[in-house]
C-alpha cells in the first residue's frame, strides 16, 4: 500500500477507567454511595444552596462523576477514547500517570457511564443522549458529567435535562455553534472544545484560498453539528465570493449516497464538503468514485469523520480527501501533554480519534471547580452545592490546560478566548496513529471565536 500522510487530529484519548466502582446495569450506572443526599428547593444540614441543594458525599464515599459518551455502535470509537482521557485524568490526582489513582479532597473517584448511542441509528444521538441523560439525572450522587460526545445529544436534551437538576454537563467534543449561543445556552452547560464558528471559517478560508476552488456542494445529516458546520463553511465561504451549488440533508441511517452524490453532480460543484460521522463519511468517500460526473471534484470532511473508522472502512478511496481537526496548543502545559501522550500510548495503545486532551481538560476544570467550592464536614463528609458548583465553572480563568489555556466565558465555551488551531490534512496513512499529524498539515489557521464571528 503506497505511502499516505496523516490524517488531521489531534490524539482522541481512550478512557477505560471507572475509579473506584464496577459499573452497574448496562449504561454503566452504578450504586449511589451511601449519604449521598440532594435537595431541588430544599437544603441538605449545612448546604449553602437553596435552590438545587448540595451533593453530599459521606466520609470514606468516591465523589461521583459522570460520563455521557457514545461507547457503543459505529460512533463508538469517539465514546471509549473520551472515557480513556477521563481516567487518565483521573490517573493523574496524585500528580503521575502510574496507573495508581490519586484522591480529589481525600475521596477516591469513580465514573458513572451513560451511553449517548442511538439505538436505531448506531450512532450517538438525541435518543441515546435522552435516555442515558435521564438516568444520570436521577443519580443524586451525580456531582458533574461529563459529555456529550455528539452536539445532538446535547442540544435541548442532555444540556437541559442534567440543568433542569442543577448538574454541571461539560463536553470535550461538542463542536456546534448552537449550543452556546444567546439564545440556546444552558446556564449549566460548558465546552473544552472548538466552537464550530471556527472550524466553519478555517475550511472555508482554506477551500477558496488555498484550493482556489469557487463553487462547493454540502451534505449533512441533519443534526446540529453537521448542519452547523455546512451552514458555517456556507456562510463564510459565499462571504469570500464562492457558490454553494447544493446543500443536502440525509438520513444517518443511508448506506447509499449514489442517488444523493449524482443529483449533486449536476451542479459541477469544486469540492464536496461533508462533515459528518462514520460510516456515512467512508461511504461517501468510496461512492463518490463511482460516479464519472464527479471525477476531479475535491472532497472534504471534518473532525466527526477523522477517525479510524473513516481509513478501515474507505481505504484507498480515503486518499486525496481533506480533513480538518483541532489541533492541541499546550503551551505551558506542553510537557504535561507529552507526558500524556506517553501515558495513553502505554496503557491504551494508538487513540482511535482526536478529542482526547479535552477530555482530561474537561475533568481538570470541575476538579478545580470542586476544590472551591466544596464544603469540608466535620466527620469527613463533603457538601458540594451545585450553583456554587456551576459560578465557578464560569470563574475559570487562563487555566493551563493541555489543549491550551482555558477561559470559560459567559456563553460556556472554555476556549473562545485564546486561539484555536485547526490543522487541515490530506489522505490517510496506515495505519491510523492521530498522536503525531502536526508535521502533515497542509494549512493552519488560528482564530478566537470573537474573530471568527466577527469576520
Amino acid at each position: 500500500m503506497r505511502n499516505r500522510k496523516t490524517l488531521a487530529t489531534v490524539a482522541l484519548f481512550a478512557v477505560m477507567v471507572v475509579i473506584a466502582a464496577a459499573c452497574g446495569d448496562d449504561e454503566g450506572a452504578t450504586p449511589t454511595p451511601t449519604g449521598a443526599v440532594t435537595t431541588t428547593g430544599g437544603v441538605a444540614a449545612g448546604c449553602p444552596d437553596t435552590e438545587f441543594g448540595c451533593v453530599t458525599v459521606a466520609a470514606g464515599d468516591p465523589i461521583n462523576i459522570g460520563a455521557l459518551l457514545t461507547i457503543t455502535g459505529a460512533t463508538a470509537t469517539l465514546g471509549q477514547p473520551t472515557l480513556n482521557g477521563i481516567s487518565l485524568a483521573i490517573d493523574h490526582l496524585d500528580g503521575k500517570f502510574d496507573g495508581v489513582v490519586g484522591k480529589l479532597l481525600d475521596h477516591n473517584v469513580k465514573v458513572t457511564v451513560g451511553d449517548e448511542t442511538d439505538p436505531t441509528s448506531g450512532q450517538c444521538g438525541k435518543a441515546g443522549g435522552q435516555t442515558a441523560a435521564t438516568k444520570l439525572a436521577a443519580d443524586p450522587s451525580i456531582v458533574a458529567v461529563i459529555g456529550t460526545n455528539c452536539s445532538s445529544s446535547a442540544l435541548g436534551v442532555a444540556d437541559t435535562i442534567l440543568g433542569g437538576k442543577g448538574i454541571v454537563l461539560v463536553s470535550p467534543s461538542n463542536t456546534s455553534a448552537r449550543l452556546t449561543t444567546e439564545a440556546e445556552h444552558n446556564a449549566f452547560y460548558f465546552r473544552t472544545a472548538q466552537n464550530d464558528a471556527i472550524q466553519a471559517k478555517v475550511v472555508a478560508d482554506f477551500v477558496y484560498k488555498e484550493l482556489g476552488i469557487t463553487s462547493a456542494a454540502t451534505m449533512n445529516d441533519g443534526g446540529p453539528y453537521t448542519s452547523g458546520l455546512t451552514g458555517g463553511f456556507a456562510q463564510f465561504f459565499t462571504a469570500l465570493g464562492g457558490t454553494i451549488t447544493a446543500d443536502e440533508a440525509f438520513d444517518p441511517t443511508l448506506e447509499d449516497f449514489r442517488p444523493l452524490l449524482t443529483s449533486i453532480a449536476q451542479g459541477s460543484p469544486g469540492l464536496i464538503y461533508f462533515p459528518n460521522f462514520n460510516p456515512p463519511c467512508a461511504l461517501i468517500s468510496i461512492q463518490a468514485q463511482e460516479i464519472p460526473e464527479l471525477a476531479g471534484v475535491k472532497l472534504m470532511g471534518s473532525d466527526g469523520c477523522n477517525d479510524a473508522t473513516f481509513i478501515d472502512t474507505a481505504k484507498d478511496a480515503a486518499d486525496g480527501v481533506y480533513l480538518s481537526s483541532p489541533i492541541a496548543s499546550p503551551g505551558a502545559a506542553a510537557a504535561l501533554f507529552d507526558e500524556l501522550k506517553d501515558a495513553y500510548d502505554s496503557q491504551y495503545g494508538t487513540p482511535a480519534s482526536a478529542f482526547w486532551p479535552n477530555a482530561f481538560d474537561a475533568f481538570s476544570i470541575i476538579k478545580q471547580s470542586i476544590e472551591k467550592v466544596a464544603v469540608q464536614q466535620d466527620d469527613g463528609s463533603l457538601l458540594i452545592p451545585r450553583t456554587a458548583l456551576k459560578d465557578a465553572m464560569y470563574e475559570v480563568k487562563d487555566f493551563e490546560g493541555v489543549t491550551g489555556p482555558l477561559t470559560c466565558i459567559s456563553t460556556g465555551d472554555c476556549q473562545s478566548q485564546v486561539a484555536v488551531n485547526i490543522g487541515v490534512y490530506i489522505g490517510p496513512e496506515t495505519p491510523y496513529n492521530p498522536a503525531t499529524p502536526d508535521a502533515e498539515a497542509i494549512y493552519s489557521e488560528k482564530f478566537t471565536l470573537t474573530e471568527a464571528l466577527g469576520a
